[in-house]
């Protein structure tokens, strides 16, 4: 069985969304149950509040961890001048650290495929430097995804993405890995001279 959270669920989008949204929400329905309820009963509705307070911490967490402009816009060169060997290897050591088991894939549309737990993740990165990414790669990506029964697909790219091609991702498990998560899982890409590889979180 897949356990997954649906992309258009409230908690899928409002993780997707700025912190303070969801804060508002915590804020909205604490002072609606303290308006609405008795003051003995108005703690449990304070209560509905928690997964939204959750939220808000998750999503301020990874804000004040996210990469700043100019170090997207470095790794964004250092990855563009990698050798598909070094991005691959780079690739692959980061999610190893991230908790990953990784295979490499023979498949002509997957290049990795990793597991985590029941998780399975699919990877498409060969096409990191194509300038601009539509729909068809995507669907390509989405049918080796249905093949190998995989929860989630891993499209990488640096290249501008088309309007058209990020909902198609958004609606078939198709998660964009861009240049501000390329950052994050390749801390040491464009800083400084050498090979960028992933840096250790162990």
């Amino acid at each position: 069985m897949k356990f997954r959270m649906a992309e258009n669920s409230l908690f899928a989008i409002l993780l997707r969304s700025s912190w303070w949204i969801s804060f508002a929400i915590a804020a909205f329905v604490i002072g609606l149950s303290l308006m609405a309820l008795p003051p003995q009963y108005s703690i449990y509705g304070a209560a509905g509040s928690l997964p939204f307070l959750v939220i808000t911490a998750i999503v301020g967490v990874r804000t004040l961890r996210a990469p700043g402009a100019t170090r997207i816009a470095a790794t964004e060169q250092a990855v563009r001048a990698m050798s598909w060997a070094e991005f691959s290897a780079a690739l692959e050591e980061a999610f190893r650290q991230d908790g990953f088991t990784i295979a490499r894939s023979t498949g002509g549309d997957i290049d990795l495929e990793m597991s985590k737990g029941w998780k399975r993740v699919v990877v498409s990165a060969k096409r990191w430097k194509v300038a601009r990414t539509g729909v068809e790669p995507l669907r390509a990506a989405h049918a080796a995804l249905e093949a190998r029964e995989a929860h989630e697909c891993l499209y990488v790219t640096v290249g501008e993405v088309t309007d058209v091609a990020r909902k198609y991702a958004a609606d078939h498990r198709i998660r964009l890995v861009e240049a501000g998560e390329l950052a994050r899982l390749l801390p040491r890409a464009g800083r400084g001279p050498g090979r960028p590889v992933a840096a250790s979180r162990g």
